[in-house]
C-alpha cells in the first residue's frame, strides 16, 4: 500500500465514530482531496467536514475557537509554508490557550511539500521551525508505525498539537518495518539493533537511514537506527544509551533549517558520550535553496560505510 493510501485510510477509520468534531481545510472534500489524504471522510453524528477558502491565519483561529468551545478540530492544510500565515495564532492565541486545561483538540495536519520542483512557496520542511516559535507538540510521519501510533494516540487528544505527512512520500510504498521499540510520549522509535553505529534520523529522513542500515549489513556492521518523529522538547536518554554503547554515532538530517533538534543530541553526546566517530549528513543551505529544484537529500552510502570501517577517530560534517 503507497504511504497517502495508508494515511487515508487511518485517518478515515479514527474519525469515522467521532461526534462534536469539526474537520475542515481546503478542497478536503472536493477535487484531489489533498492528493488523496483527505478523500472520503466520514464523522459521526454533530460532526462537519467543510471545505473552506484559502484563508490560513482565519482558519488557525477557526481551530482554536472551536476546541475553546468543546469542539475537536482538525485542520487539514495543502503546505506547510501557508502556516506561516498563522503564526499570530500559533503564538499569541495559543499562549492565551494553553492556560487553561484543555477540554477539547486542535490538530493541525499540513503537508510538508518535498516532493522538489515545487517553488519558492515549498521551501519550508522542517516542522521544528513552527514548534519552537511557542514550544508547540509536534510530529512527523515516516512509517507505518509512526502513523499508527502517533495518529492514534494524538490526532484527537485534548490539546493542540500539529503534524506532519510527507508530500515526497506519497506516491511510495509504504515504510512497513516494525518498530523495535518506541518512549511513551512517541517521539523516538527504534528500528534496527546493533553494535557498530548509532544511526539517528530526523525530521523525514527515515528511508536513508534504512539505506544506510541495508548498506552497513552488507558490509558487515550493524546499527542502532532510531528516527525522531517529535519536532521539539525531546529526551534524548534512550539513545544517549545507544551511543555509550556503540560510539558512534551518524546524524540524518534532511530538513532546509539551521534550526535542527538534532544539535540537542549533538551538545548531549557531547557531555556524556565518549565518542570515537561522528558522522552528519545535512543539506548544504544556500541562497538558491527556494527555487525550484529536485528536493531529495542525497546521501554517499558507500563513504560512510568506509567512514564508520576506518580505524581512525574522526568528525565528519557531510553536506549534500
Amino acid at each position: 500500500m503507497k504511504y497517502v493510501e495508508y494515511l487515508n485510510t487511518t485517518i478515515k477509520e479514527l474519525v469515522a465514530d467521532q461526534k462534536r468534531l469539526f474537520i475542515f481545510g481546503q478542497n478536503i472534500a472536493a477535487g484531489s482531496c489533498l492528493s488523496g489524504l483527505t478523500r472520503g471522510l466520514k464523522v459521526g453524528q454533530g460532526s462537519l467536514v467543510v471545505n473552506t477558502p484559502n484563508s490560513e491565519n482565519t482558519l488557525c483561529g477557526l481551530g482554536f475557537g472551536s476546541m475553546m468551545a468543546g469542539a475537536n478540530a482538525i485542520f487539514f492544510m495543502k503546505q506547510l509554508d501557508f502556516l506561516f500565515l498563522g503564526i499570530d495564532h500559533l503564538v499569541n492565541t495559543y499562549n492565551i490557550v494553553r492556560r487553561k486545561e484543555p477540554q477539547a483538540s486542535f490538530t493541525i495536519f499540513p503537508v510538508v511539500v518535498d516532493s522538489g520542483y515545487e517553488g519558492p512557496q515549498a521551501c519550508s520542511n522542517n516542522l521544528g521551525d513552527f514548534c519552537s516559535m511557542a514550544n508547540i507538540e509536534g510530529f512527523t510521519l515516516n512509517s507505518k508505525s509512526e502513523i499508527q501510533k502517533i495518529l492514534k494516540t494524538y490526532l484527537i487528544k485534548p490539546g493542540f498539537r500539529i503534524i506532519c505527512p510527507s508530500q515526497r512520500l506519497f506516491k511510495t510504498e509504504m515504510i512497513d518495518c516494525a518498530a523495535l521499540d518506541h518512549n511513551d510520549e512517541l517521539t523516538i522509535f527504534q528500528y534496527t539493533q546493533g553494535n557498530d553505529a548509532t544511526v539517528v534520523c530526523f525530521n523525514l529522513s527515515l528511508p536513508q537511514g534504512l539505506e544506510l542500515s541495508r548498506h552497513m549489513q552488507s558490509s558487515g556492521l550493524t546499527a542502532d537506527l532510531f528516527c525522531v518523529s517529535a519536532a521539539f522538547a525531546i529526551d534524548w536518554r534512550h539513545i544517549l544509551l545507544s551511543i555509550q554503547k556503540t560510539k558512534n554515532l551518524v546524524i540524518i538530517d534532511d530538513s532546509k533549517s539551521v534550526n535542527g533538534p538534532w544539535q540537542g543530541l549533538l551538545n548531549a553526546a557531547a557531555e556524556q558520550c565518549p565518542l570515537q566517530r561522528k558522522v552528519i549528513i545535512r543539506r548544504q543551505l544556500t541562497g538558491y535553496y527556494p527555487r525550484p529544484h529536485a528536493d531529495q537529500l542525497e546521501v554517499n552510502y558507500q563513504s560512510i560505510v568506509g567512514q564508520l570501517s576506518s580505524s581512525s577517530k574522526r568528525e565528519v560534517n557531510i553536506l549534500t
